[in-house]
């Protein structure tokens, strides 16, 4: 496969995954809006910013005791994470970008999945935040979340499983373990800088993650800090767990065959079995996870560049002769 068509279906899986990210946090930021205590609120946007490494319009949060502060500030962070066109990760450039490099390579997936993207990308293009919060931004948010995961279900069901499919799934499960384990920082970076966190907060994250119902089935519905983190990390069977990615990421490596730079390639599949070594047996039972959740997100923005070295940014000398 050419590199440029690697390249675009590998960030075609990554624009898409961050968009659906976005979109599940900020129905339930937008949805806390109605009855949630103003703290809860204010938590909510510092960890979806900080989950983001983005600072918010203004610099930084104001938490304010006023109902009609708060409403007017979400509005404007909403519409930043959402049509912001000078923001890269908000919601409309995710989806454009994404759109972009799903044109690029027409030829590499399947008419329905064109179909699909293209009709949702339609649908939102020329809406702005006025547009969605007057009417009802918990619904867009819920149904844009859909349209991806149609998305997904259609490549599932039509598209040939070539390299192209594995760029593109390599790009979603990176973004994936990149996404979930900022989060969690920024979870816990929350609750240090306010001394605490509630059941409410922890609850929120479960939400976000789609682990809820997940979680009462192991746990019961008593919310502890500790057994929350180990669903969301270890947890085999949660299709969105930490443990669970890192094993499809591994997986699709080694199925990915030979790289153009053989070096890259050995060395990125090295690192994604290390990346399941940390969570499967480093993971500690008790105490400070955070050390080891830095460890792994830095070995997965490492990951990138050397499955970027491998397949798509590699020296024309790396490529093998035939």
């Amino acid at each position: 496969m050419l590199s440029r068509s690697a390249q675009s279906l590998y960030w075609l899986g990554r624009y898409l995954e961050r968009a659906e990210h976005l979109c599940r946090l900020l129905q339930l930021q937008v949805e806390a809006l109605v009855d949630r205590p103003l703290s809860e609120i204010h938590l909510g946007w510092s960890r979806l910013y900080a989950g983001l490494s983005r600072q918010p319009p203004g610099g930084k949060l104001e938490s304010d005791e006023s109902d009609d502060y708060t409403l007017a500030d979400s509005y404007t962070l909403a519409g930043d994470l959402t049509f912001e066109r000078d923001n890269p990760d908000s919601i409309r450039n995710c989806f454009a970008l994404g759109r972009e490099n799903a044109r690029q390579v027409r030829h590499c997936i399947s008419a329905e999945m064109w179909t699909c993207l293209n009709l949702a990308w339609l649908r939102i293009c020329e809406l702005d935040i006025e547009d969605i919060w007057k009417v009802s931004p918990e619904s867009f948010y819920a149904e844009t979340a859909r349209e991806i995961n149609t998305f997904t279900g259609v490549a599932e069901a039509t598209m040939y499983r070539d390299e192209g499919w594995r760029f593109m799934r390599l790009g979603r499960f990176i973004e994936r373990a990149q996404l979930l384990v900022a989060l969690l920082l920024a979870q816990l970076a929350a609750g240090r800088a306010q001394g605490e966190t509630s059941d409410t907060d922890w609850t929120s994250l479960l939400r976000s993650c789609q682990a809820f119902d997940a979680y009462k089935r192991s746990y019961s519905v008593e919310i502890q800090p500790d057994q929350v983190l180990d669903l969301l990390v270890t947890d085999p069977l949660l299709p969105g767990s930490l443990c669970r990615v890192l094993d499809a990421l591994a997986s699709e490596l080694a199925a990915s065959g030979a790289s153009p730079n053989a070096r890259a390639g050995a060395a990125a599949e090295r690192l994604a079995g290390r990346l399941c070594a940390l969570i499967r047996y480093e993971w500690p039972d008790r105490g400070d996870r955070e050390v080891l959740l830095v460890q792994v997100g830095e070995h997965c923005r490492k990951l990138h560049k050397l499955v970027t070295a491998a397949y798509i940014a590699y020296a024309i000398e790396d490529s093998p002769v035939h």
